[in-house]
């Protein structure tokens, strides 16, 4: 047995030699090949340039100031204009709960549309407001603009210095890609989309907020004077039990 191992062992040593003797022979061969082969010139690397960005449509718009599964079971719509007072106490009040409690976990899907009124005479910065909203929901900035513009609207409504409000969330370079894209055809069709739709449904009538709830398709008109969180809550979860 001690004999076959040490002749198994002796015949691993002796390929082990021969392989290593055969290293610098390999290597010459090896390196002559090379240096007989004709040398190519490097060809230098081209730069690939940038794909331009795609440009956002007014249906991409709209979709970015949404919250929510798009096929949650409740759909809740609201035409809102920002120099709106009623309109900022639903904001500050209860969308952030709604969305806290109810978009979050999939059970509702929030709309916003963009209804300036400016036909009331004191709405004079209404509608360029919606533009820099519409315009910061093309960079998917649309949420952060939205709550500067409810939370100070007492001040850019006054000045109309919207852009000085809106450098507050967002940044230099954010701010301006907005400003660019204020008087974008883009952005003013999603705002014109929003308009018809909140004329279809006779907001320029009823006045801001508007608010329909939407459940096993059937659409709800909820009181004009506005909904409170703690009456809203109760009445979705109704919803959502039947």
């Amino acid at each position: 047995m001690l004999t076959n191992i040490r002749k198994k062992m002796r015949g691993t040593l002796v390929l082990a030699m021969i392989f290593i003797a055969a290293l610098p022979a390999a290597r010459a061969q090896t390196q002559s090949k090379v240096s007989s082969q004709p040398q190519t010139k490097s060809t230098p690397k081209q730069s690939v340039s940038t794909p331009p960005r795609n440009k956002i449509t007014a249906a991409q718009i709209s979709a970015a100031k949404t919250l929510g599964t798009k096929n949650a079971p409740i759909q809740f719509e609201i035409f809102s204009d920002f120099q709106c007072p009623a309109c900022k106490s639903f904001f500050l009040s209860a969308s952030h709960r709604l969305v806290e409690d109810y978009c979050s976990a999939g059970k509702v899907y929030l709309v916003h549309h963009d209804y300036p009124m400016t036909t009331i005479p004191s709405h004079i910065h209404s509608e360029e407001a919606a533009r820099w909203a519409n315009a910061a929901a093309a960079i998917g900035k649309f949420h952060e603009v939205e709550s500067a513009l409810y939370t100070h609207q007492e001040s850019w409504e006054v000045t109309g210095k919207i852009d000085e409000v809106l450098a507050d969330v967002l940044s230099p370079t954010d701010l301006k890609r907005v400003r660019a894209l204020v008087d974008d055809a883009e952005v003013k069709a999603a705002l014109q989309h929003d308009r018809e739709l909140g004329n279809a449904n006779n907001v320029d009538t009823r006045g801001t907020p508007s608010i329909f709830v939407t459940h096993n398709g059937h659409r709800e008109l909820l009181p004009p004077s506005g909904v409170s969180y703690n009456l809203l809550k109760p009445y979705l979860d109704y919803l959502l039990q039947h």
